[in-house]
This record gives structure tokens, C-alpha cells and sequence, in this order.
């Protein structure tokens, strides 16, 4: 196990690295919050409102707002669910995958650009760490997928 210090600079790393990525996405009109949503919604869609405001850890009233501003954008579209007509679906639309994919693009030319201002040996430390931060990813969603955090 690691000190509690270290444990703590991991934490404010990535916090802070995934608010520079959405803050990309400011640049194409969404805000940090609606271009997460969109993302979920394009990558796992379609996916009924409350596995959406479980996996983005957002609450109902904050998600409702996100979904309708969404929905007026044209970026996704809410169907009834066929298995429970009472419950609602939302679905990425053309135009809200091709706004996804420019923000995961842009996301990518960012993280590039930063990349190419650094030394070569963290680059490499970086690029190295990769599998290392994927499974701790994996770890996290068992962990909170598990607790209900």
C-alpha cells in the first residue's frame, strides 16, 4: 500500500488532468458536464436515464437538465424504452457522434501537443505507465460498482 501522500498527489493528477481534457470541450459549445454525458450516451448508448445518472454520478435533476439541453441541441434523442414503456431511453443522434468524436479528437491533439513540449524520458515514463493506470481504472469502477459510491 501506499502513503496517504502519494495517494493523494495520484488523485489530484488525475483530477486535474481530467479538467484540462474538459475543458476542451468547452471550445464546441458543451460544457464540461453535457460533453461527459454525450460521451457516455455515444460510447455505451442507448441507456435508460437512471444507469446514465448512476455512471456519470450525476443527480436527476442536475441529469434531467443535461438531457434536455442535449435532446434541444440535437445531440441525442429520447425514446421510450420497449422493455418498460414507462421509462425513457436516450440515444447519441448523427450530429451529437460526430460532436463526440471532434471533442475526443481535439481531447487527443491536446494531450499530443502537451506531450511533444515534454522531455523524452517522461514521455516514455508516461506511455509506460499506461497499463498500470488502465487497471487501476478497472479497479475503481469494481470498487465503486460494488459499493454503490
Amino acid at each position: 500500500m501506499t502513503d496517504t501522500e502519494t495517494l493523494s498527489k495520484l488523485r489530484g493528477v488525475v483530477l486535474k488532468l481530467a479538467r484540462e481534457l474538459n475543458a476542451t470541450a468547452t471550445g464546441e459549445g458543451l460544457t464540461p458536464t453535457q460533453a461527459s454525458v454525450l460521451g457516455l450516451i455515444a460510447f455505451r448508448g442507448p441507456l435508460g436515464l437512471t444507469d446514465l445518472a448512476q455512471l456519470e454520478g450525476l443527480n436527476p435533476t442536475m441529469l434531467s437538465r443535461v438531457v434536455g439541453r442535449l435532446t434541444e441541441l440535437g445531440l441525442i434523442q429520447r425514446d421510450p424504452n420497449p422493455d418498460d414503456l414507462r421509462a425513457i431511453r436516450v440515444e447519441a443522434t448523427d450530429s451529437g457522434r460526430l460532436l463526440h468524436e471532434r471533442v475526443k479528437l481535439l481531447r487527443s491533439e491536446a494531450i499530443g501537443q502537451c506531450l511533444d513540449e515534454l522531455p523524452a524520458e517522461s514521455v516514455r515514463s508516461i506511455v509506460d505507465a499506461l497499463p498500470a493506470l488502465e487497471e487501476l481504472a478497472l479497479a475503481l469502477r469494481r470498487s465503486t460498482s460494488t459499493t454503490g459510491a
